[in-house]
């Protein structure tokens, strides 16, 4: 009998993947149980996201076929958490977590609140926070890094203000999706405009048609219901100095430096503020990172954990089932849109990562767009917006875990109070259905 030599992660084409709804079955365990279990407890703090993954995980080396040995059902899982996506993602959440600590010690998080009161007071902050975050993330390329920025604050703008953390986290997360969707350093802007074979330029303008909308929408909806802070001013002087590190993450980030690189920058800045003000010693900058990377745990876990249960769903032959499903019944334009974003929203449940559910989605895209007569300008926006709407309110995602984590809440809470990626949900359907914007020299492949 002939030995597959092949590593367990590797062999997906010489296996029978399973039938249909059944591959993607871990999926709605790990809902089901997370969901079911917080309404049985009434109470969405206490179940774990971990523990719901860790029965989807075991349901779903249950179930995998082709692979005998348990061992090797866990190198399958393995290969998926220890993804480079997965890693890279974990060592931004530790730089995080240390980050956050250590600018917390000496005093940062104060000092920004009682700035950002000062700029930003009564009525308008809500609606001043939403326009910072779009315009750092825009700026930046990247949601996780404005959210790194930005929402160590907003516990302490919640306290302040007497506001509802959860809004002021969802306020952040929203405004950091405006800027990741439009950015032109995008990773998301970049794979949907390559893979169909467009400027960036041509996406943007296609782009900024639904997104734009929607923002205004929602700034205008944020001074409404901001009304009730205009009397909440800060009489505290602001300590400027203290400032400096989430002032240099922000500009290095928009300078284009890597995030990696700017957390560090950042935790070393801390340290040195620190030492100088007398906030800290040498080995109390020390306890403030291992405090800090500490209280990540949970969300590196919980990474970790999603990163091996999608990858054994796309080992049984999950998002295979997907994209069959999604394209068996097309006939018109319209429908072929639908179906383009109905398959990068999918696509990117099951991967919990819209760059990458772009860059799997994106061929099958551009062949459906070339068929059914779909501009490929609308089409690298359609992937880009419903990528980046998913990746938004999932509770599994980076962005959402990395809010959750920072500010010390449920994704949950987070996820009621997103305005700006359902409004922008709501552009994007519209767009579709009423054909809009339209080009000046559409292209219909």
């Amino acid at each position: 009998m002939a030995i597959n030599t092949d590593p367990p992660e590797k062999r997906a084409t010489s296996h029978t993947k399973l039938a249909g709804l059944l591959a993607l079955s871990p999926l709605f365990v790990f809902l089901a149980v997370y969901v079911a279990g917080s309404i049985l407890a009434h109470d969405f703090y206490k179940v774990p996201v971990a523990a719901a993954f860790i029965i989807a995980s075991a349901y779903a080396m249950v179930i995998t076929r082709g692979v005998e040995k348990t061992d090797d059902k866990i190198a399958i899982f393995s290969a998926g958490a220890g993804s480079r996506n997965v890693l890279l993602m974990i060592w931004i959440f530790v730089l995080a977590g240390a980050f956050a600590s250590t600018a917390k010690e000496i005093g940062s998080i104060e000092a920004t609140v009682n700035a950002t009161l000062l700029l930003l007071p009564g009525r308008f902050l809500y609606a001043g926070l939403f326009l910072a975050s779009c315009f750092i993330s825009m700026a930046v390329g990247t949601s996780v890094g404005t959210i790194v920025a930005l929402v160590p604050i907003a516990s302490g703008l919640a306290a302040q203000t007497g506001s509802s953390l959860p809004l002021i986290a969802g306020i952040i997360v929203g405004g950091a999706f405006f800027g990741d969707n439009l950015s032109f350093i995008s990773d998301t802007t970049v794979a949907a405009t390559k893979s169909q074979g467009v400027s960036m330029r041509d996406k943007f303008r296609v782009n900024l048609w639904i997104a734009a909308p929607a923002a205004v929408v929602i700034t205008i909806l944020y001074i409404i219901i901001g009304s009730d802070v205009s009397a909440v001013t800060s009489s505290a002087s602001v300590d400027w100095v203290k400032i400096l590190p989430y002032l240099t993450v922000i500009v290095l980030a928009i300078a284009g430096m890597n995030v990696v690189t700017v957390l560090a920058l950042g935790i070393a800045l801390n340290g040195v503020i620190g030492w100088i003000t007398g906030s800290y010693s040498f080995v109390g900058w020390l306890s403030a990172i291992g405090s800090g990377i500490g209280g990540m745990g949970e969300l590196i876990i919980v990474s970790l954990l999603a990163g091996g249960l999608l990858e054994l769903i796309r080992y049984n032959g999950g998002l295979e089932f997907v994209i069959r499903l999604l394209t068996r019944r097309i006939s018109t334009r319209r429908g072929a849109a639908f179906s383009i974003a109905g398959l990068i929203s999918l696509v990117n449940i099951c991967t919990a990562n819209n760059t990458i559910a772009i860059i799997t989605v994106g061929p099958l895209a551009k062949d459906i767009s070339g068929r059914f007569g779909l501009d490929p300008r609308k089409t690298a926006s359609l992937l880009d917006v419903f990528s980046c709407l998913v990746q938004g309110i999932l509770p599994y995602g980076a962005q959402m875990l990395m809010a959750c984590g920072l500010a010390g809440i449920s994704a949950l809470s987070i996820i009621g109070r997103l305005y700006y990626p359902f409004a922008l949900g709501i552009m994007a359907i519209a767009a579709i259905l009423f054909d809009f914007p339209r080009l000046k020299n559409e292209i219909h492949e």
